[in-house]
């Protein structure tokens, strides 16, 4: 125990110079991400987040393995959070991680050797255990969170641009505007179905006019849900008129028995608004 708190002491006088020897041994050519900024700002937060994980790494040797673990959450979701280390590669930040866990090897291996026969091979093999053990567990942390903000944050992405692809544009009491445009897949059409019927309700729509002249392809999932959109806002009183059906779309349409003598259409979006 009293081996382990010289081991401390020795770590803690170091501190300062793992950090910058660190990130003085980073390859700037071959790195990506936060590690290649020239940014004095991004530097020196960069710095002080490898110092705070040394601060927070040395307390092994003081304290038991859970409450080091249970402290050390705390750094692991800051920096998993942090947005240079979000778009930053993961493999590129667990390489860093084992070029520090190096450092701590090496800087045992000095440790024992300035002690000299003070300090048994069987204690600094256990001190490098100690140190692999760690280093995994966090590393193990770290992906785990980072991955888990990186698809919340994918998520809430996905959620805006589908926000944004399928929106019901007001154009007059009464009556609205639903372009559609690129691929529409599974996801976003179940967006579109829920979203248009919400909002026709919130803005009070009862004639919507949807033009699918950016639609790239019309495959069977899509006229399908297209129709069926049309479908279940006839259920809720709401009148449609489409727009933008190029010619191999019609052909599609027809080629799978869809139905359109009840629905107005028309070749393009200026001529659906000037319908009377």
């Amino acid at each position: 125990m009293h081996q382990n708190r010289d081991l401390y002491d020795y770590l803690y006088k170091r501190t300062r110079q793992l950090t910058n020897d660190w990130y003085d041994s980073i390859d700037k050519t071959t790195v990506t991400g936060v590690y290649a900024s020239n940014d004095p700002d991004v530097i020196t937060r960069l710095k002080e987040q490898n110092f705070s994980f040394h601060v927070h790494l040395i307390q092994i040797f003081k304290e038991s393995e859970e409450s080091f673990f249970d402290s050390f959450e705390e750094w692991v979701n800051e920096i998993a959070s942090d947005s240079g280390h979000q778009s930053t590669p993961v493999h590129t930040i667990l390489n860093e991680f084992l070029n520090v866990q190096v450092q701590y090897i090496h800087m045992i291996e000095e440790f024992a050797k300035i002690q000299n026969r003070n300090i048994t091979n069987e204690a600094a093999y256990s001190w490098i255990h100690v140190i692999l053990k760690v280093f995994g567990k966090v590393m193990i942390r770290f992906v785990e969170v980072h991955e888990k903000i990186a698809t919340q944050r994918l998520i809430s992405q996905q959620e805006i641009i589908n926000e944004l692809s399928a929106p019901v544009i007001k154009l007059k009491p009464g009556i609205g505007l639903l372009p559609l445009v690129g691929v529409i897949d599974t996801n976003r059409a179940k967006y579109i179905l829920e979203n248009t019927l919400m909002e026709c309700s919130k803005q009070s729509i009862s004639h919507l006019y949807i033009d699918i002249s950016g639609v790239n392809v019309l495959d069977t999932m899509v006229a399908m849900q297209i129709f069926h959109l049309i479908d279940t806002l006839k259920i809720t009183g709401v009148k449609t008129s489409l727009s933008g059906v190029r010619p191999e779309i019609a052909l599609t349409a027809v080629h799978l028995g869809l139905d359109f003598k009840d629905i107005h259409i028309t070749g393009n979006l200026s001529q659906a608004l000037n319908f009377k």
